[in-house]
């Protein structure tokens, strides 16, 4: 089977570096993803972190798809808890205006931060604010043009509408996504664990309305000369889920975030949830038969990876070897086919 390769970035923060520095290794990644062939490039949404510099991915697309020629641009994702839903709808209408069928609008229901960081982007919500199932129908409807009671339009109209997906860890999300008609990323790197990620593909297709919508998988993955090297690069091998008790969810990358998470919401009730995060890391051939197995196995034509690695050029070189192992795949298999002999 044919897997495409795309990529998400998070603009890390190397030691000595700043978030200036983040943010233009982000440019360079983009740019040398795109001279690579990967189909697309997302850039995420975190707040109040002194790690990752990805704080207005809305902001970046647009620098990203000035500094770069084919590949398609979009977020990983916007966080649609914070915004106006027709607000996110023009500001990617833009976007697409101005590189038409590059753009894509990907949604996240997380706040991409803590209560802290929170709190400030909702400042002045209201307490009877929409919930985020009807804020994705909202943009939906906005994105399509299709009519609504208050006879909005997101202007400007571009010729070539963004790609809308959904970004969740859950089969609740990814039936979400089906039922809107949309496509689903599945984010493994959060919720590593299979049996959800076979519910979630399974719920996608019961109700997706005549197939519409892909079902993507985003991992981490390292790949280097060695198997050892690669292992090397994982420092984030599981994520702890919060869960409070009015019933919000909150994914975080460790037991000391998810205290920081309690700490600051003030909450005393809650329930902590340690899950795998799903990851593959190795040499370029190694790497190649664990993603193709996964693929097939849950039916995935396309791979969002997240490099672990801070080190821009390692980085680069670890997407350069990815890209190398699918190549000199497709290069075999079509020697076989055309019965030549490979010793």
């Amino acid at each position: 089977m044919t897997i495409k390769l795309s990529i998400l970035d998070q603009s890390p923060i190397g030691e000595g570096e700043n978030a200036e520095q983040g943010l233009k290794n982000t440019v360079k990644l983009a740019q040398a993803a795109d001279s690579l062939g990967y189909n697309r490039f997302w850039v995420s949404e975190h707040h109040n972190n002194d790690q990752l510099a990805g704080s207005a991915p809305e902001s970046l697309i647009g620098f990203l798809l000035a500094s770069t020629k084919n590949i398609r641009i979009g977020s990983g994702g916007v966080m649609l808890q914070h915004y106006s839903p027709f607000k996110v709808a023009e500001v990617f209408h833009v976007l697409s205006a101005l590189a038409p069928d590059r753009v894509d609008l990907g949604v996240g229901k997380a706040p991409g931060g803590l209560s802290l960081s929170t709190k400030a982007l909702q400042e002045d919500k209201r307490e009877e604010q929409k919930s985020f199932e009807e804020k994705l129908a909202d943009l939906h409807s906005y994105i399509n043009e299709e009519e609504n009671v208050l006879e909005l339009k997101a202007a400007p109209a571009p010729k070539v509408k963004p790609d809308i997906f959904l970004l969740g860890g859950s089969a609740e999300s990814a039936e979400l996504a089906g039922k809107l008609g949309i496509s689903f990323v599945f984010a493994y790197f959060i919720n590593g664990e299979e049996n959800i990620l076979k519910e979630a593909r399974a719920r996608f297709k019961q109700f997706s309305p005549n197939g519409g919508g892909e079902f993507l998988l985003a991992l981490t993955v390292a790949v280097a000369d060695s198997d050892e090297q690669a292992d090397s690069y994982i420092k984030q091998r599981e994520s702890v889920k919060v869960i409070f008790a009015d019933g919000r969810k909150l994914n975080v990358g460790s037991l000391e975030q998810a205290e920081n998470v309690i700490s600051q919401a003030g909450e005393s009730e809650y329930q902590l949830l340690v899950q795998k995060a799903g990851y593959v890391a190795g040499s370029k051939e190694n790497v190649r038969k664990e993603l193709t197995l996964l693929a097939e196995k849950y039916e995935i034509d396309e791979i969002i990876s997240l490099s672990p690695i801070v080190n821009i050029e390692d980085r680069i070189y670890s997407y350069k070897l990815l890209t190398e192992a699918f190549a000199e795949d497709s290069k075999l298999k079509q020697k076989n086919n055309q019965g030549v002999g490979i010793y």
